[in-house]
């Protein structure tokens, strides 16, 4: 809807994994867990842009998440489906040897973003064929 603020969304270490047996079977040597992330790190995205410090591969895993969530989306796949609480999720970055594990939800902060109606998107997308929407 045309003028609707985007509400931040809280991002939130709540667990740093590491698999010593795949390591030992796939991990170069010297690989441990995440050096990036920390339990009790959080971080903060307007819905569309990743934060600062957020590893780009969790980011990547996330994002649409955190966009979703940032418009209002309630319970993600479904009601109850996938977590117990609407406009949360938990996911995981894609390192299969030491997932890093966040909790993405929403808050009642207004973002520094909005959201444009779709007259507006296709003219500053100059999109007349309105072939981005189909």
């Amino acid at each position: 809807m045309k003028g609707e603020t985007l509400k931040k969304v809280k991002i939130s270490v709540i667990e740093v994994t590491f698999s010593e047996e795949r390591a030992k079977r796939y991990a170069p040597e010297g690989y441990g867990k995440c050096e990036l992330h920390d339990v009790g790190q959080v971080f903060y995205s307007n819905g569309w842009q990743k934060p600062s410090g957020l590893c780009d591969n969790a980011w990547n895993c996330m994002r649409d998440y955190v966009l979703a969530i940032s418009q209002g989306a309630g319970f993600i796949y479904g009601d109850g489906g996938f977590t117990n609480q609407e406009g949360m999720v938990i996911v995981a970055c894609n390192d299969g040897i030491r997932p890093v594990i966040f909790k993405v939800e929403s808050t009642d902060m207004e973002s520094d973003t909005f959201n444009e109606d779709l007259t507006t998107v296709k003219s500053l997308h100059k999109d007349p064929s309105n072939t981005s929407t189909k």
